[in-house]
């Protein structure tokens, strides 16, 4: 049996039919078999200076884990991911591994790179379908960290800290654990039992988890440290407030953000029959925006039962932010692409019920402070779309309630928390990552800021020790 498959690409992904699938919200891509996985694993190189591992925001030793699948030892693999990343099979499927750890891949140089998210993907869904055996619980080190915020960064925050002996309390102002991966991103992308195993998974570690706690109203950063005893806290609330374009309309019957869109379709389930989550099921539906979130709240749309979807952006699609994969995918269940078109108005009836867009054409001119092409409108090329809902997917901002409650919590213009590269604030004892940060971004660089922001927390405690 030769030691290394030299095949140029990667493996494909099996998956539903696209003109399936656009109609259910089960999961699109089925994943690998054993079989294929080993096959996937040989066409690992092993470097020597391992570029893969330097282009993961967690440091998950690839290569390691990789020779286990190669030798059928998908177990030994799970545990590899395990010493790194307390969220491997949502890593597996949401990361942006293009950018990352294949980014860096040396067989994409003259080829695709390894598969390593379906890789890892495939060691997670393995373990978690054969291993019944719970995490073992450390022994305690007799001091309590607070988290605020159940998110990627937050409950990577807390397994960390957990493995370290640490009693950890997350404080979630939802009711379900497991912040932007249980509202935001769909059921067919991720399902909901797997974020919900991973959660049990950090339970098992000792980590509590306290529901329905908005902190900042609840109870107050302050609180959580003189009344409660928590020696350090990790802020981790993410960037739940949405943006819009302020155009005429935006307050009409039938404009939703994102956010919204996503939160009731995933989180509420209004997709299910008899849900008792109020959302719109329209005919024609129009989403203005091109990242991952719109491409998530489009297809959305499309097995809500829409006829027709819109994608409206403002650049041509080389700018789209969104992953080349969900844009495909979101081609494959037909969702229409109306590129270098901007909104300028929403048009309402008397009953303030949305029954089109008005729009106009744009142009790209020179390269903006990002180095993308700034769009400009082109004069006399003013039309109007045929919907009935529009989806505004326009970016996040944190939520300003922390900010007006914590004296002292220095934050910028839009409202992210201040913080270093170890995700120290202004504040004795309290740290931030992930979206409170850095504005929205994705859930492994948020897991890569609740990881330094634990080793930063563990040697603040020991040192006050």
């Amino acid at each position: 049996m030769p030691k290394f498959n030299m095949n140029p690409k990667k493996n494909p992904m099996p998956s539903q039919d696209p003109l399936v699938r656009n109609k259910n919200f089960d999961e699109v891509a089925t994943g690998y078999t054993a079989e294929t996985a080993i096959d996937e694993a040989k066409r690992c190189l092993n470097c020597k200076n391992q570029p893969c591992v330097a282009g993961c925001p967690v440091n998950i030793h690839i290569p390691e884990f990789i020779a286990c699948v190669a030798e059928g030892r998908f177990e030994d693999a799970y545990q590899v991911i395990a010493r790194s990343s307390s969220l491997p099979a949502v890593c597996g499927r949401v990361c942006p591994q293009e950018t990352q750890c294949e980014g860096r891949c040396t067989r994409g140089i003259k080829g695709e790179p390894v598969a390593i998210g379906r890789l890892e993907r495939f060691v997670a869904d393995y373990h978690n379908a054969n291993c019944a055996q719970k995490p073992v619980r450390p022994e305690s080190n007799g001091h309590k960290v607070a988290i605020v915020g159940s998110g990627p960064a937050g409950l990577t925050c807390a397994g960390d800290l957990a493995k370290l002996g640490y009693d950890v309390t997350v404080f979630e102002a939802l009711h379900l654990a497991g912040g932007v991966l249980v509202y935001g991103i769909p059921e067919f992308r991720l399902p909901k039992a797997i974020v919900r195993k991973e959660v049990e998974n950090l339970q098992a570690l000792g980590v509590k988890i306290e529901t329905n706690m908005v902190i900042g109203r609840v109870l107050s950063v302050e609180e959580l440290k003189e009344e409660y005893g928590f020696e350090a806290i990790f802020i981790g609330s993410g960037a739940g407030l949405p943006k819009f374009m302020g155009i005429p309309g935006e307050n009409a019957k039938g404009v939703y953000s994102a956010n919204e869109y996503l939160t009731r379709t995933n989180l509420m389930k209004a997709y299910k029959e008899g849900s008792a989550t109020p959302i719109m099921h329209a005919k024609n539906v129009a989403v203005v925006g091109g990242g991952n979130v719109a491409m998530d709240a489009a297809r959305c749309a499309k097995r809500m039962g829409a006829e027709n979807v819109y994608i409206v952006y403002r650049r041509s699609e080389a700018e789209l932010p969104a992953r080349r994969e969900e844009v495909e995918h979101a081609k494959e269940e037909q969702i229409i692409f109306r590129l270098l078109t901007n909104p300028v108005e929403i048009l309402a009836d008397e009953q303030d019920n949305v029954v089109g867009m008005k729009c106009i054409e744009m142009e790209l001119g020179e390269p903006d402070a990002s180095g993308r092409r700034r769009p400009v409108e082109k004069p006399g090329s003013e039309f109007t779309m045929d919907v009935d809902c529009v989806i505004m997917s326009l970016g996040t901002s944190p939520n300003p309630l922390l900010k007006a409650t914590t004296p002292g919590l220095e934050t910028q213009r839009r409202g992210e928390i201040v913080a270093d590269e170890t995700g120290k604030t202004s504040l004795e004892g309290v740290y931030a990552g992930g979206d409170a940060v850095t504005g929205a971004a994705t859930v492994i660089l948020a897991m890569g800021a609740g990881k330094t922001a634990a080793k930063a927390i563990d040697e603040y405690i020991r040192n006050r020790s």
